[in-house]
This record gives structure tokens, sequence and C-alpha cells, in this order.
């Protein structure tokens, strides 16, 4: 039996995921949302840069949600509250991407909202992504093999030069002075959803953390940096870390850590992994390292082409769990509450 999948928006990885509904024989594509007028009414197949699927693009949601899908497959860039609960009171699940994993970053209001519309329409929501979800996912996987767990760090470790989104990096402070004072809440605000991530992994590990706060550091271009979408002049911010820690006692039990630069030129001259780097401190003490790499056939024209990559890995998480989502308990969920999520219907 197959799910019946409705996709909302067709950005970067909205578009990928419409590719993976596609491609999937677990999976029924039965509508598709967008937000602009230019792509109302064009085949889903077609945005997405595939042949036609048979699958016109609206804006009308009122339409697509009259479907009854099993599922949204939700990936705006920015999560809309008002949105998200009319979905769930319909009776529809959700696999979001948009900076989403417990909701705690909407704050309480909002939150409570969205778990009454679960309850409403016995729906159920979890928000995926690569990081913060699949790499905190990896962090318990590792924490597994343990005696005692003193620690859990996660570290995305990145150059973004070639990440084409000023909207999403001018609000947390690229191209800004150093000392201006709004930087250190710029980054908290923007990279909140981190948050979510730490009460996600405390409640995994069955921990009561005292208090989660985000500390935030910064590095500078050591000359002018012209990026196309972007101009960080010399002495700007050009590189961000950000690191959400959730304490108990006083000590740091859970780290999760962003760095993020852009370019060769900056000082601190911050080194990089190139990926994501799971450490725990514990008996025994547990490193593992994931790492990003194109297939051998893959054919790049442009950086753009390998940032597709990222586009995938956002995406697909999401698209692999709308089956757990299905069947699991109404409310919002996280990988904690639903079984494994694989590659089921992927393999060739």
């Amino acid at each position: 039996m197959t799910l019946r999948v409705v996709q909302w928006t067709t950005g970067n990885v909205g578009r990928r995921s419409i590719r993976a509904i596609a491609a999937n024989p677990t999976l029924d594509l039965v509508g598709c949302y967008v937000f602009s007028e230019d792509k109302d009414g064009k085949d889903a197949g077609e945005l997405a840069g595939i042949d036609p699927v048979g699958i016109k693009a609206t804006r009308d949601a009122s339409a697509l949600l009259s479907l009854s899908p099993d599922c949204v497959n939700y990936n705006p860039m920015w999560p809309d509250v008002d949105e998200l609960v009319r979905i769930l009171e319909a009776g529809i699940n959700v696999t979001t991407t948009a900076a989403f994993i417990t909701g705690h970053a909407f704050g309480n209001e909002d939150r409570a909202r969205i778990e009454d519309a679960c309850k409403r329409g016995s729906s159920s929501i979890i928000g995926s992504g690569m990081n913060p979800g699949f790499a905190n996912l990896l962090g318990l996987v590792s924490a597994g093999i343990c005696d005692r767990v003193d620690s859990i760090s996660i570290l995305e470790s990145v150059d973004s030069t070639g990440y084409n989104s000023p909207e999403t990096e001018l609000p947390i402070g690229f191209t800004r002075p150093p000392n201006d004072p709004a930087l250190p809440e710029m980054v908290r605000s923007g990279t909140a959803v981190f948050g979510d991530a730490v009460y996600m992994m405390a409640d995994a590990l069955k921990v009561d953390i005292d208090d989660v706060v985000c500390e935030s550091n910064f590095a500078v271009a050591t000359e002018k940096l012209e990026l196309g979408y972007m101009t960080i002049e010399e002495g700007c911010v050009a590189g961000i870390e950000a690191s959400w820690q959730g304490r108990k006692q006083g000590r740091t039990v859970i780290d999760l850590r962003v760095r993020w630069r852009k370019g060769q030129a900056l000082e601190p001259d911050w080194p990089l992994e190139h990926g994501y780097l799971v450490e725990v401190e514990g008996q025994p003490c547990v490193k593992t390292r994931l790492e990003i790499r194109p297939p051998k056939d893959f054919k790049a024209t442009s950086f753009e082409d390998y940032m597709q990559l990222g586009m995938i890995i956002t995406s697909l998480p999401a698209v692999n769990a709308i089956p757990a989502i299905c069947d699991a308990a109404p409310g919002i969920r996280t990988y904690a509450d639903i079984p494994i999520v694989t590659g089921a219907g992927f393999v060739k």
C-alpha cells in the first residue's frame, strides 16, 4: 500500500523532495503547494527539474487539504505555525525540514497550539533534516555502546562559501562588524532550532537538564570577499560559531555546535572538519565522523551543483520518515519516538 503525500513548497529542498517522492514506489505524490503565482499550475515534476509527474502545483491550500493525504511533506524555509496547525487539525500528518524539531523554539504558546492541533486531528508531526536532526540521531546511536555517558558533542564544520542563501545567513550576523552588540542575540535567534535538538537528545537519554544556553564566537575576513550573493568587507564577520549547550548542575552534558566560514582569508583561521563530528565522552569514549561526498558518476559544472548534495541530505530524512510518522501516535514526535529511518524504496 502506498502513502498519499502532498509536497508543500518547491524551493531548493522541496525540489529534491519531489524527486525523491516520485522515485519511491511506497509513496504517491497527490498534490503540490506553491507560494508564487509563476509556479501556480505548473507540473510538479517540471518544477523539480524532472519529467512531468501529472500533478499540477497550486496555491489553493484548501484544495490540497481536501484530498485528505496521509502526509504533508513541509519544506518552506521558515515554518508558519498557523499553517501547521491547519494541516494537523485536518487529520494530516506532517514531516518537516523547516526549523522544527520539538517546537520549543516557537515558544510555549505556539508549541501548545501545535500539540493541540495534533490531538484534535489525531495527527503527528516530526522535524527531521540533517543538522539539527539526523546528526543528533547519530550522536544518540554512538552513545549506545557506552555504559557511562559523561557528555555528547556534535560539531557541524563546513565552508559555506557556495551556499547562496543570504536570507538565512545575514540574519545570524554575516557581514556585520564583530563588535556589533546585536550579534549574540542574532545568532541565538537564528539558530534556535538547535536548542530544540538539545531537548530532544536529553529526552532520549532520559536526563533532566537544568538549562539550555547559546554561546557564540566570530571570525572576520582579512580581505574583502565578493561572493556574488553577499559582500563581506575586510574586518567584518565571515565566520560564525554557535554552541547550544544543555547543562545539568553547571556541567555541559550536550553540546551542539556549528562552525560556518566563508572563504580562506579568515581570522582566526578556524580549521574545518568538512562534515559532522560526534564525540562521546564516557566509557568508552567514542568518536564518529560523518562525511558527505558525491557518487562516482556525479557531474558538476559549478559549486552550486555540489550544494545539491546538501539539499538531498536535508530533504531525504523527512521523506524517509513519512511511513513512520503515519504510523506514530498523535503528537510532536522525534527520532526517539519512531523506528529507525532507512533508505527503504531507494535501493537500486
